[in-house]
Parts: C-alpha cells; structure tokens; sequence
C-alpha cells in the first residue's frame, strides 16, 4: 500500500527567480502545498538522508520526484544525483533535470548517472510555466510511483 505523503516535489534550485517561477507554474495546479525548495546541493543531500538541518527526522520525507538545477552551489546537481542512485533508500526517487544547460556532455552524463529525465528551462516565461507545470502534473499525476 502506498503511503500518503504530503511532500511531493523536491526542488532544488539556487536561482530565486526559478524558484518563484516554478512555484508559481505549479500553483496553476495547486501543487504548491506539495513542494520543498532546497537552494543548494548539500542541503538536497540532507534532505533526502536526514541530516544535518534535517537530522532528527523520524524518517526522511521520501519525494515523488526531484527537479533538480545541475549547477549548483556547495555540491552540485551531477553529485546530488551521483549519490542518489547509488543509495538504496533513494536510488528510485525519479529525477528530473530541470537546467539551463544544452549542453550535450551535461545531458549524456546524467542519462549514465541515471536521470529519468532532463529539461532545458525555455527562456521564455509563458514557456517555462507550461513546461513546470506538464512536469509536475505528469511526475503527480500520471507516473505511478514506487512510493
């Protein structure tokens, strides 16, 4: 059975301007509630494992899906999603790209990393908002996920 769980999408972006953005795409379908925001790799890493600001969890809150920015401060997007998928308690967590980065090196890195999916931020803000939005209804909505 399925646990419920009220947190349903980790983003991790250090750019307050994306993050406003993001937020208010998901907003149009009132999965604001569902999101936490983390603005650096490191505190990602914590979020997912429980530790450091978020040690004493009882249990890490498991997200449905991480949007995940690549270039990151403290650790970045390639390293967060490096451990991730080395870690069973996290390894299943989809994740998606969600970068400004066209960079065909960037993208092939993270496929062999083991990125579900990776997203180029369109530049255009009506762009991005239906982008954010398609996104986080698919990752809610329609993918079933394992947790």
């Amino acid at each position: 059975m399925q646990q419920m769980n009220p947190m349903e999408i980790l983003l991790v972006e250090d750019n307050p301007a994306d993050v406003e953005l993001t937020l208010r795409a998901l907003k149009k379908h009132n999965l604001t509630n569902k999101v936490q925001v983390v603005s650096d790799g490191a505190q990602a890493l914590d979020y997912l494992f429980g530790t450091g600001a978020f040690a004493g969890q009882t249990k890490p809150l498991t997200p449905k899906v991480v949007f995940l920015d690549l270039k990151l401060p403290k650790v970045d997007g390639r390293e967060v999603l490096r451990r991730m998928k080395a870690d069973d308690r996290t390894r299943l967590i989809p994740v998606v790209v969600l970068t400004s980065s066209k960079e065909e090196s960037d993208i092939v890195e993270t496929y062999k990393l083991g990125v579900n999916s990776y997203v180029v931020k369109p530049l255009d803000f009506n762009k991005f908002v239906e982008t954010v939005s398609e996104l986080g209804l698919y990752w809610l909505l329609l993918n079933q996920s394992p947790f």
